[in-house]
């Protein structure tokens, strides 16, 4: 029999690279359990970029979202890993150096173990500085290289990028095939290459499977020194996604390697934990042609990990678009049509940005000027109009260097524009900053929350985190799942009383016990709103405060065990007998007493009763 080949299960992947949002806490408390007893995962990658940013835009903590997700798999012996961005940590653009370092320290106290760090250029000045960050914090450094297929990039450029990172303290080296076009006899011979400089360094590869070639890439990877490969599982798994891990099984059985065992029971039941959470919600916002493969993407090698936004951009450019065409008196274009326009566009943008390979963040500059020449070109314009300030700052090297030569035509432009290249080391763009993250959590009565992690939150997430803490983030979120369930259901031609009744059936209402003016929480540390739709309550929970006009308020409590599916906002004025919200009911009905962590927090309120006092967070 040939060598062990471990499985590392993608879920965190899996999601961004079918839409635009991710499980919440309380999903992935339900799920972890089932993917330890599906007993085949070595590793189970539980958070990255992506993760924390959409944790917070829909008003959800990411930092208890981590530890909540890591901790059922540390128990049970499985390794968790991360995926970073290097300079630009878990965000699209740099970093400083100081909330960098902090990064590794939360990570590693929230139960991630392996931190996979990758630069968009490959260039090793910028990993090789979270290489030594990650050791010092006591995690496991997996040092990354973006695969892509272009002249520069060959077996050699690869193989001397991984000596460099190993010498450099990297115990690790992945292989990230982040678009799927990895040739498989050219990764096949790139990590041939690296296992016989290093054999004692591990080697996982993770590709995505929207053009074809991942399951023949994995069986190439493996016959020549692969240990771990990245794999997914029904219902998202294949299309831009990764392979299922059944059939990457089964081939690596087959050709005679050692494999884990599958519990099928186990994996049904995540399979329809994990279709229940897209029929909960996360459903709404992923765009069925990413459940597609398609050998479009062998030329253009755009990554299964952005096809769901830009899908979402393509739309709204395909509108102005074929509205310039009609004011013109043109024929419009269809949707599939404009997508090999930006496939073609990107085919020729790519090479005069120096190669770049196309991976968060430079595929979405690629795919933005790409998108923005097409859209110009219809309308009788030129090329290169719309670069972006990031997309510049990578032109002109304060992102790190390009592997590629820029064309002359782009170097005209900056120089026309009074632009400056470098080639200095990235980071020293980008100073320290934690002091003044401290000084703004001082400022509000923040706290730094648990090894910091709320501190670093901020400092990575700055915008997002601040919206979050004001409440605008949850609004902002519900809106729109709201809009997308109300559009889904017109697009199928059901009225506005259909729609509604459709929302409610299977729900139950929570009833105003009096007239007044509803409040979720009274003196909340951080602004008062109503709870996100799906966070559960129980039996006898405090569900909400309403305000009678002379200033008394009256506790409501919840009646029955379920889950919201509707709500009111805020300070609305509600008359007794009206409906505050729907619940689904639970089939097990749950006193709050006896559960475990109520999802929602609610102020106990003193007796006797007494008149709220309004403050700017409640108000």
């Amino acid at each position: 029999m040939k060598k062990e080949i471990k499985f590392s299960l993608l879920y965190r992947d899996m999601w961004q690279s079918s839409g635009k949002y991710q499980p919440r806490k309380d999903q992935l408390e339900r799920i972890a359990p089932v993917i330890v007893e599906m007993g085949c995962f070595a590793r189970v990658e539980t958070n990255g970029g992506a993760f924390e940013q959409v944790n917070l835009l829909y008003g959800e903590n990411p930092n208890k979202a981590v530890r909540a997700f890591t901790k059922p798999l540390n128990e049970a012996g499985i390794q968790t890993h991360m995926l970073d961005r290097g300079l630009n940590g878990l965000r699209m653009y740099p970093v400083p150096a100081d909330v960098r370092r902090l990064m590794y320290k939360v990570k590693k106290a929230q139960g991630v173990d392996i931190t996979r760090i990758f630069d968009g250029l490959n260039d090793a000045r910028n990993i090789i500085p979270s290489i030594k960050y990650a050791l010092e914090a006591g995690m496991i450094p997996q040092a990354t290289l973006c695969i892509t297929f272009s002249p520069v990039h060959t077996v050699e450029y690869y193989s001397n990028l991984a000596d460099e990172l190993i010498a450099a303290g990297a115990p690790e080296i992945c292989l990230k095939d982040m678009a799927g076009i990895g040739r498989p006899h050219f990764l096949g011979q790139l990590v041939k290459s690296i296992k016989t400089k290093h054999p004692e360094v591990v080697i996982e590869y993770h590709g995505h499977s929207g053009p074809g070639f991942s399951v023949a890439s994995m069986l190439e990877v493996c016959e020549n020194g692969a240990d771990i490969i990245d794999v997914a599982m029904e219902p998202i798994s294949w299309g831009k996604v990764h392979p299922d891990v059944i059939t990457i099984q089964q081939m690596l059985k087959d050709a005679g390697f050692k494999v884990p065992e599958i519990n099928m029971d186990a994996y049904m039941r995540a399979r329809t934990l994990t279709q229940e959470f897209i029929d909960d919600f996360l459903g709404y916002f992923m765009d069925p042609s990413n459940k597609e493969t398609s050998s479009l993407l062998v030329g253009c090698g755009l990554p299964g990990g952005m096809m769901g936004s830009m899908m979402a951009d393509l739309k709204g450019v395909h509108a102005g678009i074929n509205m310039f065409l009609r004011g013109n008196g043109q024929p419009e274009m269809t949707i599939d049509q404009l997508l090999v326009r930006l496939f073609q566009e990107v085919e020729y943008v790519w090479p005069r940005l120096g190669y770049p390979p196309l991976v968060t963040p430079f595929s979405q500059y690629v795919k933005n000027v790409a998108l923005m020449n097409v859209y110009n070109m219809v309308r009788g314009e030129g090329r290169w109009q719309a670069i972006d300030q990031n997309t510049w700052g990578m032109i002109l090297g304060k992102s790190g260097r390009l592997p590629g030569k820029l064309d002359p035509e782009i170097i005209a432009l900056a120089r026309e524009k009074g632009m400056e290249f470098s080639d200095e080391d990235p980071q020293q763009f980008y100073p320290d900053a934690l002091a003044d993250y401290r000084k703004e959590m001082d400022e509000n009565g923040w706290e730094y929350g648990e090894d910091d992690e709320e501190l670093f939150e901020l400092a990575m997430h700055d915008r997002q985190y601040r919206d979050y803490k004001s409440g605008i983030a949850k609004e902002r979120f519900m809106a729109e799942l709201e809009k997308a369930k109300t559009d889904q259901m017109a697009q199928q031609g059901f009225s506005d009383e259909d729609i509604k009744k459709a929302k409610r059936a299977g729900c139950d209402p929570i009833i105003a016990p009096a007239t007044g003016r509803i409040y979720w929480e009274i003196d909340p540390e951080e602004k008062s709103i109503a709870p996100a739709i799906g966070a559960e309550f129980h039996t006898g929970q405090p569900f909400c405060y309403i305000e009678n006009q002379f200033g008394f308020i009256e506790k409501v409590f919840c009646t029955f065990t379920g889950r919201i599916t509707e709500v009111v906002a805020q300070g609305t004025v509600v008359r007794k007998g009206d409906e505050i919200a729907y619940l689904r009911p639970a089939e097990k009905e749950i006193k709050w007493k006896d559960a475990k962590e109520p999802i929602v927090r609610v102020e106990t309120l003193p007796e006797p009763r007494k008149r709220i006092v309004k403050t700017a967070k409640n108000k």
